[in-house]
């Protein structure tokens, strides 16, 4: 599944609100079949009005939404049902519902309570409720049962629908650990059990680094980076801190060969050297030692997963 081509959403310069400010920048997204893709960034990123433009729940006073080339806006109600199905951050509120009924809402079109849907409507309600561990509560009043149930069913209700793409806002919000834990192993599966492929949106990169196939990190309403969290983690090399026996003669060798080295102050004998590739680092080395210079120790640093985020989204500005 993961060879088939990808979907290419793309934005144009989406405004909101009227202010002729776009708050989107032309963006463009390969989301490929059969695999989790996580839109990551801080609060105000940008990452909720992309999902709204493109499930068509924000109105659009500029910019555009195309999936594979075609006009989002052009959609009917059934094509876009079958295309996409949204569990947004704002929860519906149920009120007399059951969790059934909340469920049966998102099969397309309503025709009504649970009690009286179509028999492949009925049967599909029950198999999304089974497959998110629902089954048992769907006589419970929805507004009734706690945050992360509400969030199961409201995951189930999308399900329903068929989609081929399945859009979270923020899936673990509000969430315990524990509760965290389970969705994560529920959208994990979601490719292989319901053939859906998925869009998520988070600001947490430890939530998600485990169930994602790929990555795109947002801010300012601008991706600053779109690949797999293995290139993702290619951003990581760190500076090197090179142990030598005469520091200052080893940082005029190095300054000769173009590399800027400095001596932190609590450790003289200390080099912090910039990243560099494996071979350019060893050919310093081997230059270093023909120069009479020893070198007693050698640590390449390495920047986290979080350290590689807050680096690319650390500049000012929100967005929705």
């Amino acid at each position: 599944m993961k060879t088939q081509k990808p979907y290419y959403i793309t934005t144009a310069k989406i405004e909101v609100g009227g202010d002729q400010k776009p708050l989107i920048e032309e963006v463009e997204i390969a989301l490929r079949k059969g695999e989790i893709l996580t839109l990551l960034g801080p609060n105000g990123a940008g990452k909720s009005t992309i999902l709204k433009s493109i499930a068509r729940q924000l109105s659009l006073i500029a910019g555009t939404v195309r999936l594979d080339g075609e006009d989002m806006r052009t959609l009917t109600g059934a094509e876009l049902s079958k295309k996409m199905a949204v569990v947004m951050t704002k929860r519906l509120r149920g009120e007399l519902m059951t969790c059934e009924d909340v469920v049966a809402t998102g099969r397309y079109p309503y025709t009504g309570r649970f009690g009286v849907l179509r028999a492949e409507d009925h049967a599909a309600v029950q198999n999304a409720m089974e497959l998110v561990q629902v089954a048992d509560i769907g006589d419970s009043l929805f507004d009734r049962i706690s945050d992360g149930q509400r969030q199961r069913v409201m995951l189930a209700r999308a399900i329903c629908q068929g989609p081929e793409i399945l859009i979270l806002d923020e899936p673990t919000n509000g969430l315990d650990p524990a509760g965290i834990q389970e969705m994560r192993s529920l959208i994990s599966s979601m490719p292989e059990t319901t053939g859906a492929t998925v869009l998520i949106s988070s600001h947490l990169l430890g939530e998600i680094e485990q169930m994602v196939d790929q990555v795109g990190i947002l801010n300012h309403g601008k991706l600053l980076f779109e690949g797999s969290l293995q290139q993702l983690q290619k951003h990581s090399r760190g500076g090197i801190l090179l142990r030598v026996l005469d520091a200052p003669k080893a940082a005029a060798v190095l300054q000769q060969q173009g590399v800027k080295a400095a001596a932190p102050a609590d450790q003289p004998d200390t080099l912090q050297l910039p990243p560099l590739p494996d071979e350019a680092l060893a050919a310093l080395v081997c230059t270093l030692a023909e120069s009479g210079v020893g070198v007693v120790g050698l640590t390449a640093q390495t920047k986290s997963l979080e350290d590689i985020f807050l680096s690319l989204t650390q500049t000012s500005g929100e967005v929705a």
